[in-house]
Parts: structure tokens; sequence; C-alpha cells
């Protein structure tokens, strides 16, 4: 393959990928990554050759792209809350949806603060249950410092990756734990607890389509309903919670009511549910009793 323009080669990949929902999006990625450049520089060369090794290189990614094969996995990385990701198979991609949940356990943070009449004030304690690529507990653990975040994941190969991205992010106020749920959490040990677990449908046909049909099934599926991992999270959550704690569980758009229904039977209270900028239910907050 002989050199080409890189305003060329973004339009003929374009074009290759007008079945995606963004296909010049996901040709300036896929570039960029080869070249390693950010975006901006195709605004600002556009007019600049690539060579026949790094056009071959380009178009192989935009022949997996068209297969169906994830940006994220082609380019092994993702931003999320301003934080640049490594991602592999063995995690879920980071979406901005869940960035939601980020801003709720943020907003939260004035809730957790110790009662002014006190004169110390312990680490507030957060985990993050099924962290996979660690997306949230590290942007948890960059905008509260003073936060002991925990992330906890079944997988030792996603623990791996979720380690790697706090140390390519510089946090170091996580501990990475392997565990299912709550289990390696002590009893009332945890000011919030936060989770985005498998929600979708065992038969839900949306399996087959897209990126989610190259992401690990473990953490996409979670039975009949969807609710399993949410069912046995409500029930050792409200174990593992300290006296008004919260829990913040992301879910399907769809399953806000059911997930109230949950947690309210499981012994929680103040529970609400709030939606994504698309107007769906995303994130469903509650609070253990106080007393």
């Amino acid at each position: 393959m002989s050199s080409s323009r890189i305003d060329t080669s973004l339009a003929e990949a374009s074009r290759m990928l007008s079945a995606s929902p963004t296909p010049r999006l996901d040709a300036e990625l896929l570039l960029a990554h080869i070249l390693d450049k950010p975006r901006s520089y195709f605004f600002t060369w556009p007019e600049a050759l690539l060579t026949s090794e790094q056009m071959d290189s380009f178009f192989k990614l935009i022949d997996q792209r068209k297969a169906g094969h994830p940006v994220a996995y082609l380019t092994g990385q993702r931003e999320f809350w301003s934080l640049q990701l490594k991602v592999s198979k063995a995690t879920l991609i980071p979406r901005p949806d869940t960035e939601l949940l980020v801003e709720l356990a943020l907003g939260l943070a004035l809730n957790l603060e110790i009662a002014p009449h006190q004169n110390t004030k312990p680490k507030t304690k957060v985990a993050d249950l099924g962290t996979g690529t660690g997306a949230i507990a590290l942007a948890l653990a960059k905008e509260r410092p003073d936060w002991e975040v925990t992330a906890i994941d079944k997988s030792p190969d996603a623990l791996a990756v979720a380690s790697e991205n706090a140390v390519i992010n510089g946090i170091g106020n996580t501990v990475f734990i392997e565990g299912s749920w709550c289990s390696p959490l002590a009893k009332s040990s945890m000011d919030m607890i936060v989770s985005n677990p498998p929600y979708i449908r065992s038969n839900d046909p949306h399996l087959k389509e897209g990126d989610v049909r190259y992401e690990p099934l473990s953490a996409l599926v979670s039975g009949v309903d969807g609710l399993d991992d949410i069912r046995d999270i409500a029930e050792q959550s409200l174990q593992s919670l300290k006296p008004g704690g919260w829990v913040l569980l992301e879910h399907g758009y769809d399953q806000g009511s059911p997930v109230q229904t949950i947690l309210s039977q499981a012994g929680f209270t103040q529970i609400r549910t709030e939606t994504d900028l698309a107007g769906h239910d995303r994130v469903t907050l509650a609070r253990k009793p106080a007393a």
C-alpha cells in the first residue's frame, strides 16, 4: 500500500466504517493510536503523509473495527473521567453513562463527613465492587485523595489491569483485592459501596449486537431477569456498610423500580433512582439506617 495523506486516509476509513454509529471518530481514534498522536494533530496537519507501514497497520485496524471489534480493545485504552485507562478483554469497556455513578458518589461526600463536634475525622472508606478497569474506583480516588478506596474483583486479570491503571494515572489511595462482591470486607466497615455489576438478562438480544459481543459475558449477564448480582450486592452491602452508609448501583434503563424494591426488601431506606443524560433510569442510591 503506497503512502497517503492523513485527510484522504481518514475519509476512506470513515466510508469503510459507515455501519458504525461514529465512523469518523472511530477512524480518528484508531489512526491516533497508530501514530501515537492526539486527534488534534489531524486538524493541524491534514496534508501530512502516512508511510506505507502506517497505512497498512491503520487499515488492518479498520478492517477489524468493520468486523465489529470495539475500538477500545483495538487501541487497548479508553478515556473515563479524564483518566486514560488501559482496557483488555478481561474487562468491560468503561462507558460515559457510568460517570453518573461517580458524580452521585462525589455528591454524597458531605453526607459522609464526620459530625462537627468530633475532633478527629477518620478516612472515608469506599468500596467499588466488580471494579474491572478500576474506572469508578480510580475516578473517586482521584477526586477525593482523602478517601480510602478498595477496588474488588473476582478476576485476577481484571485486577492486574486496574492496578496498572492506578500507576499510569498516579493514584495511590486505592487498594485492589481479589474477591466476590463484599466477601473481602469486614462488617460495618464501609462508608459507601458503589458498583456497576452485571445487569443484562441472559436472553437479551442486545448481547449479539455491537461491542458487547466481544466483552466478557460474566461481566454483563446476571440471570434471567438481569438482577441476580444486584440482589446479592444489596444483601451483602447492608452488612458491610457502616450505619448511615450509602450504596450506589448502576443498572439497566428499565430496572429502576425493581432495584428499588430489592434494596427496600434488604432493609435500605432513602432510596431513589437517578437518570442519565438520555433520561433513562441508570443509578439507584440507598442508605443503611443509622440505627
